[in-house]
């Protein structure tokens, strides 16, 4: 029979051992704890000599001598002598020390310390480690198998075929093949040298990305600035970002807010600045191209060129901006003792991308080829032009030291003309020049250059200002060619024509040709207009100011006449074949006819201000730039 105070006890721990499995299964599962990974054992694969060595009553060392070879996993070590720490779980190698990592990475020294449970190799003397692309030498390295990288904080050399990379300290990713160069890295390739902070090159691609502030030169001296950006050592492709600098090495420096590169053609995005020092000019816009070879460039996208002049620099715009140099556009012809036009098809040396631009650069030049042809043939006699004759001139200002036009007869009188006989050898007007010996352009002439502007063509400068379709100018001849509706306005005087050359001489306006329906005007005030027109005009600066002009065939003028108080008088309407105007305080001033004319003069209160208009007029004040500021709109 059993105790009562024992079935108690009995009871009373029955349900203790209940509500302990109740409150187990409410609590939340969780994993045992996770065991460390094994480390993965050194296996000895073979040795001439075993044996062991006491260093203390608790550590044997494992020698091994002669032709050493052990493995742990997919790692091979050689050595010549060994030895194996069992306690500390370590080995340590002399003598032709040679690590093989999953047969791709060779590591190669004359000393080796080894982790064997991290996996963790110390080498020094003579540390050379290869992956199959690129070999790296340094006086010590660490290289840990488990995460394959290798680093140096002593200096190290890394050669991958011509190219040779040497820095401070290095961490190299044997897996993925990258190198991160830090602290005086320099690269030495026979196309580039670059010296940089921190570089991340890949050994398999050779690209090297800059990371830092990094200078690149190659073997034409060219050398470009960067923060950022790659660059492809195998083929020379290249982009750098935060507005590279590249400098030519011969005067002329892009830079952008992205440049990209390859070894014919630069691309440069974004507020792109194009600077030339030796001809003084400027190129700005959000697109420039410039072919590395031949140094021509195209810019787009409201491009903006400057021509630093003395104290009145010009500023060009157009929709799109052409140069290169004048050796790849002209070609001398022994028969005309000169340089004559003709474009080669590939001189241009543009990508195919950029041969949309080829079309214009070719129709400029055979416009060119016309106004030339033109002027060649213009006219049977020519007055002197005072540029070439100043005693000519001196004498036309003499014989108009009564005034300006005031009081002009119905009938003006002829005036005498110096005239000389001319054939088609002179082209323009100007007395034929003795003979001399013609020499070529080089390609290293600084005048070696010229430039072309298609369409929207606008021009400023403070003393001088122009429109028109087309443009070419050369530097040979400091001369702007025009084309297509060409229009210039210098002070109160505009100069309308087919064709307009505009001549530049000691970085200032010279003198003007316009061709082929040739108009003059000059305006005076509300809607009075002096007016010229003929089959030519030229017009000539002094101090970048229009100061006299000349007008040939079937010249028409139209001008108003006025009294002492400057009052309108009447308007004089006279033709002639020669006319000569001189300017002075930016008005018309002076009129010399050169030949037979013939006018007539109305009173004022007879015209109306439509019928003081020649056939052809058109005021075309609203198309030109009031500032340089205007050409950025």
């Amino acid at each position: 029979m059993h105790h009562p105070i024992g079935l108690l006890k009995f009871g009373f721990a029955f349900l203790i051992v209940i509500w302990a499995a109740v409150v187990r299964a409410q609590q939340p599962v969780t994993a045992p704890p996770a065991r460390s990974a094994a480390p993965v054992p050194i296996d000895i694969i073979h040795a001439d000599s075993i044996s062991l060595k006491k260093v203390n009553d608790s550590t044997n060392l494992t020698v091994l001598q002669g032709a050493v070879l052990m493995k742990q996993g997919n790692t091979v070590f050689k050595c010549d002598r060994c030895e194996k720490n069992d306690r500390a779980n370590t080995f340590e190698a002399w003598g032709n020390v040679h690590i093989i990592d999953a047969d791709t990475t060779n590591i190669y020294s004359g000393h080796l310390q080894y982790l064997i449970a991290k996996q963790i190799a110390y080498l020094d003397k003579n540390v050379k480690l290869t992956d199959g692309h690129a070999t790296l030498t340094t006086p010590d390295l660490t290289y840990n198998m488990a995460t394959k990288i290798a680093t140096y904080t002593n200096g190290g050399k890394v050669v991958n075929r011509q190219t040779v990379i040497t820095s401070k300290e290095a961490f190299y990713y044997t897996d993925i093949k990258d190198v991160y160069f830090k602290k005086n890295v320099l690269v030495n390739d026979p196309a580039y040298r670059i010296t940089t902070d921190s570089l991340l090159y890949n050994t398999e691609s050779q690209i090297a990305r800059f990371i830092a502030m990094t200078n690149i030169k190659d073997s034409a001296n060219r050398t470009i600035d960067t923060k950022e950006g790659f660059y492809n050592l195998k083929n020379g492709e290249a982009q750098f970002g935060q507005r590279p600098f590249i400098n030519d090495g011969k005067g002329t420096t892009l830079n952008a807010d992205n440049v990209s590169l390859n070894s014919n053609l630069a691309k440069a995005e974004g507020s792109a600045v194009l600077i030339d020092t030796v001809r003084k000019t400027t190129v700005i816009g959000n697109l420039i191209y410039q072919n590395r070879i031949t140094d021509a460039f195209l810019a787009t996208q409201k491009p903006l060129m400057i021509v630093k002049q003395d104290e009145d620099s010009i500023y060009i715009t157009a929709d799109t901006l052409f140069s290169a140099k004048l050796t790849d556009l002209y070609v001398v012809s022994p028969a005309l003792g000169g340089d004559s036009i003709k474009v080669k098809p590939d001189s241009l040396g543009l990508s195919d991308t950029l041969q949309q631009y080829a079309a214009p650069v070719r129709k400029v030049t055979a416009l060119k080829e016309i106004a030339d042809s033109a002027a060649a043939t213009a006219g049977n006699s020519i007055v002197l032009p005072s540029s070439t004759n100043p005693e000519h001139r001196a004498a036309v200002r003499d014989s108009m030291a009564a005034g300006p036009i005031k009081n002009v007869p119905d009938r003006v009188r002829d005036e005498p003309a110096v005239t000389v006989p001319v054939t088609g050898a002179v082209a323009s007007g100007k007395k034929e020049p003795p003979p001399v010996k013609t020499t070529r352009t080089t390609d290293n002439d600084s005048t070696n250059r010229y430039f072309e502007a298609f369409h929207n063509v606008k021009i400023y400068s403070d003393s001088l200002q122009a429109v028109s379709d087309s443009l070419f100018y050369s530097f040979k001849d400091s001369t702007f060619r025009l084309y297509q509706r060409p229009v210039i306005w210098g002070k109160e005087s505009q100069i309308t024509g087919d064709t307009i050359l505009l001549h530049t001489k000691n970085k200032q306006m010279d003198h003007l040709e316009a061709f082929k329906n040739g108009f003059m005007v000059n305006h005076i005030e509300a809607q009075a207009y002096n007016q010229i027109k003929g089959t030519r005009i030229d017009g000539y600066f002094t101090d970048g100011s229009l100061d006299s002009m000349q007008t040939k065939g079937s010249v028409e003028s139209l001008y108003f006449v006025q009294d002492d108080d400057s009052a309108f008088v009447g308007v004089n309407e006279v033709t002639s074949d020669i006319l000569d105007a001189y300017f002075a305080e930016k008005k018309l001033n002076k009129i010399v006819f050169r030949s037979e004319a013939t006018g007539t003069f109305s009173p004022i209160k007879d015209k109306k201000p439509e019928e003081t208009k020649l056939k052809g007029f058109i005021w075309r004040e609203a198309e030109r730039p009031k500032t340089k500021y205007d050409l950025m709109q």
